[in-house]
């Protein structure tokens, strides 16, 4: 039948998506009426398996039973167990009504890539999913389960989405022969609980409104992704701030405190010296000596009272030198540690002016 002739009363037939039964709603909206259950597929399914078993016992001689054996006893080729149905299982449905499917890349429809408009009907797959483009009343639309309603396709757009799917792996089929002209089942003893009968004026509403509350959705995701982007941005310019405040603090305060003069032994001597019972001056010392920059360390370990040890120019210091050096400021620096921790103590240890090489 011609698609520009007015059927059904001008209303389309679409079916929404149930598990995964798309096969099932390809079918019936390429016929355009509720016509096949997936109780239906499945017993054409099923007598495809048979038929197909049967002809590889045929074909098989005797001696090669056990090979076959091993496919006789594997699950259907023809549907899986989620629901999913071979092409072979919707060439049969079709066949039924005298509708033959043919893939677009044979040479029979090579005609059809050059002038899609010329066709009916068209069947699109992609792994586990299928679904019919389909001529009614003169007018393309596409019936895919997962959209709410029909999609108006323009002729010129016709021809460029048939290229974009092939592009994206689709297999595309084209459907030929004598469409039903009218569903044998009223509209309104035909609910399947999935299918719908909607005039073209409601499908274009619903895809409209469909397509807005896409669009928002959208829009709103893009919000939400600005703002927390912003919210980042924020959290990290502060913490760069604290980290530099931090920064600026810590410098402020080694400056203050590596800046103080260092002091002579024979300075600490005096200060220890001349304090009345010697705390106040023996914790200043101490104090004073465990803040000293790494560069007067030798100062602040050997007082006045012991002569720094003697450095080669050419070879630098000897090792029983360094090692005695280290021990010196091992025992000097916690020597510190103890007195600094008691507090005021009566007199000033000589130990940290008077430390000697044995």
């Amino acid at each position: 039948m011609e698609g520009g002739s007015q059927s059904n009363g001008g209303l389309l037939y679409h079916e929404v998506q149930e598990s995964k039964l798309c096969a099932v709603h390809c079918v019936n909206t390429v016929l355009q009426g509720p016509f096949f259950s997936e109780l239906d597929l499945a017993a054409l399914a099923s007598d495809l398996d048979r038929g197909e078993r049967q002809m590889m016992m045929m074909e098989t001689d005797a001696s090669q039973v056990g090979g076959v054996g091993g496919f006789l006893s594997e699950d259907s080729y023809n549907v899986s167990v989620d629901g999913d149905f071979s092409i072979q299982v919707l060439q049969k449905a079709l066949e039924v009504w005298d509708l033959h499917v043919i893939p677009l890349d044979s040479p029979v429809a090579e005609p059809t890539k050059h002038d899609p408009e010329r066709e009916n009907g068209y069947i699109c797959h992609l792994q586990n999913h299928w679904f019919c483009i389909r001529k009614v009343n003169g007018e393309w639309y596409n019936f895919n389960s997962l959209y709410a309603a029909p999609e108006h396709l323009t002729k010129f757009y016709l021809s460029a989405y048939l290229d974009s799917l092939m592009s994206s792996g689709w297999t595309i089929f084209v459907v030929r022969g004598n469409f039903p002209g009218e569903c044998p089942i009223p509209p309104s003893d035909s609910s399947n609980g999935f299918g719908q009968w909607l005039t073209p004026e409601d499908a274009e509403r619903i895809t409209k409104s469909c397509n807005q509350k896409r669009v928002t959705e959208q829009r709103a995701d893009a919000g939400d992704a600005d703002e927390i982007s912003q919210e980042e941005e924020a959290d990290l310019n502060a913490a760069i701030q604290a980290s530099l405040m931090d920064a600026s603090a810590f410098a402020a305060d080694g400056c203050q405190t590596t800046g103080e003069p260092l002091h002579s032994g024979s300075q600490a001597d005096d200060t220890a010296g001349s304090s009345s019972g010697g705390g106040g001056g023996s914790m200043l010392a101490s104090s004073e000596r465990m803040l000293k920059p790494c560069s007067q360390k030798e100062d602040a370990t050997f007082g006045g009272d012991a002569p720094a040890p003697s450095i080669d120019v050419e070879g630098g210091i000897s090792d029983e030198e360094e090692a005695k050096l280290l021990s010196a400021a091992i025992e000097a620096s916690l020597a510190d540690a103890s007195e600094f921790a008691a507090g005021f103590t009566e007199q000033d240890d000589s130990r940290y002016h008077g430390v000697h090489r044995s």
